[in-house]
């Protein structure tokens, strides 16, 4: 085998990795209601214990799981989701994703005949058991979509236009406030009354996910100019603008990572209209304050 690497310290990784997902199969399975993505999640925790027996017979050793990593799978569980949380620590896991006729493979299966056994189960069987899990929370994707990216676009375009032509972080935040809380409500019940009209099963809850990613976007980019002295509405402004790509970010990555899309096309898309928009909304606002003469 190559000198680089050390079977046994590979082994052991391999056999760590393996019984500390099933800990975070285990603990995130208590946590949930719903019996059929129970029995998912078990039924992966015993393959994830079948695994770690194999690399046992070849350590000859016992290992504890990480503590570390099973709490903070556990808290992603609950605080995003269990499917975030499981498809991140999979792809985070990437032990098996060495190419299969690398020369460290090649060499890896030779003093591991097992190994075999254990790629197939990680390729197939535990992706498509990952793919059965109905999470509640991602069946209203949709509807957060919505709610963000209309808030996104349309609070960060009036922002970006009330920031010159206002010049006030007081009365911006006041403006936004009332704008926000308005446009969320308006956003929900639009949702809710499309939702039923095309026979969507639980529009109420449809609306609440709207309701609640909008309300969220627009608290995050107020703060800014609520925290921030009246006067420094151009920092307000820069701050406003870096928390847009940080939400377009955080947002797109826990979509791209729950439904298996690409992060960057995604990305690129929502940046460059929200972004746009605040800009062309910006230079509508100068021009208005200029051409208007109106002092506030």
């Amino acid at each position: 085998m190559n000198k680089t690497y050390d079977l046994k310290t590979i082994v052991l990784k391999m056999q760590k990795a393996e019984i500390t997902e099933k800990e975070v199969y285990l603990k995130l399975a208590n946590k949930i209601k719903k019996e059929d993505d129970k029995k998912v999640l078990l039924k992966i925790a015993n393959e994830e214990e079948k695994h770690y027996n194999i690399w046992k017979t070849y350590s000859n050793e016992d290992i504890k799981p990480s503590k570390i990593k099973v709490w903070l799978y556990t808290l992603l569980g609950v605080l995003f989701g269990y499917t975030f949380a499981l498809k991140f620590m999979e792809n985070k896991q990437d032990a098996y994703n060495i190419d299969s006729n690398s020369e460290f493979m090649l060499e890896l299966k030779k003093e591991i005949p097992d190994l075999d056994i254990i790629i197939k189960d990680e390729d197939e069987h535990e992706r498509e058991l990952l793919g059965l899990i109905n999470e509640e929370k991602l069946n209203y994707v949709g509807s957060m979509v919505l709610g963000l990216n209309d808030a996104l676009v349309e609070f960060t375009g009036s922002l970006a236009g009330w920031t010159f032509a206002m010049q006030s972080n007081d009365l911006i935040t006041l403006a936004g406030l009332i704008t926000g809380i308005s446009a969320t409500l308006s956003m929900a019940s639009s949702e809710y009354l499309s939702s039923k009209n095309e026979g969507k099963d639980e529009p109420l809850k449809a609306s609440i996910y709207t309701g609640i990613a909008y309300l969220f976007t627009v608290i995050i980019l107020i703060l800014p100019y609520a925290l921030l002295p009246d006067e420094s509405y151009v920092i307000s402004l820069f701050i406003m603008l870096g928390l847009v790509i940080v939400i377009i970010a955080a947002f797109n990555f826990y979509i791209s990572v729950a439904n298996d899309l690409s992060f960057k096309h995604k990305f690129k898309e929502m940046a460059f209209i929200s972004l746009g928009v605040a800009l062309i909304s910006f230079v509508i606002g100068l021009l208005v304050k200029q051409f208007l003469g109106i002092d506030v």
